[in-house]
């Protein structure tokens, strides 16, 4: 409890803090499901977010002063480093120091190359949880219950058909974690495979 406390205060918006509290039930439930620890989920899940609500200016000042690398599209698309700069800042504020729970936090906006179970239920727990509103959710967040790996499939080829929809550029790391879990690139376009 002291803990949820504290990361209300430090999020300061009770609609962050309430899609943090789902993040993290949603973590746990699927934690326990596949293996991952149901303890380092709920705290990652609840920790994912501390900078979501950072200004782009806020975003690139704390990362460069911390010597977080930033890439182009980061620099130009500063929302992306709020993950790593919140694993940074569970680690300064709240003492975590387990390298999984950190790993989740850093990789669940944009996935990676090399993904853990709990950097999965992480992930999917925060862009399926049930306050989250768009067509294939409700249908992705069923197949997370049944199959990890299709879900990481499914739910990254939603969010890559939208960032591709809206003219927005995928992340590089975002196309790393697609390969790896099956999505594979077409003319350079990643599509579901």
């Amino acid at each position: 409890m002291e803990l949820a406390r504290r990361v209300r205060a430090e999020i300061g918006q009770e609609h962050r803090y309430a899609h943090c509290v789902r993040v993290a039930r949603c973590a746990e439930l699927l934690a326990r499901r596949y293996g991952a620890d149901p303890k380092k989920a709920r705290l990652a899940g609840l920790l994912h977010d501390l900078a979501r609500l950072y200004s782009p200016q806020r975003l690139l000042a704390e990362c460069e002063t911390r010597r977080i690398p930033i890439n182009d599209l980061e620099r130009a698309e500063p929302m992306l480093l709020h993950a790593r700069l919140g694993a940074e800042l569970a680690r300064e504020r709240f003492g975590v120091e387990d390298p999984a729970v950190l790993s989740a936090i850093a990789k669940h906006t944009c996935g990676d190359g090399e993904m853990s179970p709990l950097d999965c239920v992480v992930y999917l727990a925060d862009g399926l949880e049930p306050g989250r509103n768009f067509p294939e959710r409700e249908a992705l967040w069923g197949l997370a219950q049944r199959d990890l790996t299709a879900a990481m499939r499914g739910t990254l080829s939603s969010m890559i058909g939208y960032l591709q929809q809206s003219g927005l550029t995928v992340a590089p790391q975002t196309v790393a974690a697609a390969r790896h879990f099956g999505v594979v690139c077409v003319r350079g376009d990643i599509e579901a495979g």
